[in-house]
């Protein structure tokens, strides 16, 4: 246990429960509406990471087990942003659009590059970030396109009222409000080492990388991110103009 990176015992637990408590607590406190869902989320999340952690040796032995999990993480992402963006997971497929279009041509490029080992073991990680991002900046972009075009209603109508199309009515509304969901990336990227030092760095040291290297991987899983949210974002975009998300009170 002394060479492990994290020590797991009753203390783990225990403070991993403070954590959460404190989390919740001063969400009810301070009344900010989620003290449910810290509860719950974290419950998910140990259950989850259990599971995770029992099967991942078995699913980097095969490629067919690697890229099930990943189409699963998929679906879960889509089912995600959808719940999110209009309070049901029932139109999962058209959060899958974005997150698909995002991911899978950013991943095909990094591994056509070969800065990447063709290994499950390389790719699963690299994929589960890229997935990630997809359906964070799918979320906050469709999300906050949803409130601005409630709240802002006037301005599309406005914008019919002059001949615009449909499309482009929205769309007067819904680019300034989308690109709100790439900021966290962008400042992620502009004060990593300086404020923040990400996940995949700190996982590549720990795994024996040397810091170079490990610091490449992240570079790499940085510009990976910014691609597939671009991406992202624009094709959520192109759906709530065709009134495909978001117009579902």
């Amino acid at each position: 246990m002394g060479n492990s990176a994290i020590n797991i015992d009753w203390r783990f637990g225990v403070l991993i429960v403070v954590l959460l408590g404190g989390a919740i607590a001063i969400n009810r406190a301070m009344q900010l509406g989620s003290a449910r869902a810290v509860l719950t989320g974290g419950a998910r999340a140990v259950i989850q990471l259990g599971i995770v952690s029992l099967i991942i040796v078995w699913v980097l032995h095969q490629w067919w087990s690697t890229i099930t999990f990943l189409i699963v993480m998929m679906l879960v992402g889509a089912a995600t942003s959808s719940g999110r963006i209009e309070n049901t997971w029932k139109r999962w497929y058209l959060t899958l659009i974005p997150i698909t279009c995002g991911t899978l041509p950013t991943v095909a490029l990094i591994l056509l590059s070969g800065a990447v080992p063709m290994r499950p073991i390389s790719v699963l990680p690299v994929c589960g970030i890229l997935i990630g991002a997809a359906m964070t900046s799918t979320t906050l972009a469709g999300k906050r396109m949803r409130e601005e075009l409630h709240t802002r209603r006037g301005e599309v109508d406005a914008g019919l009222s002059i001949g615009l199309s449909d499309r482009d009515a929205i769309q007067l509304v819904a680019k300034p409000a989308s690109a709100l969901a790439l900021i966290p990336a962008l400042d992620q990227m502009r004060t990593v080492g300086l404020v923040t030092l990400p996940g995949a760095f700190i996982g590549l040291l720990l795994g024996g990388a040397p810091p170079l290297q490990a610091g490449a991987g992240q570079l790499l899983v940085l510009a990976g991110i910014q691609l597939v949210q671009a991406i992202t974002v624009s094709m959520t975009v192109e759906l709530v103009s065709a009134m495909r998300l978001t117009t579902r009170e």
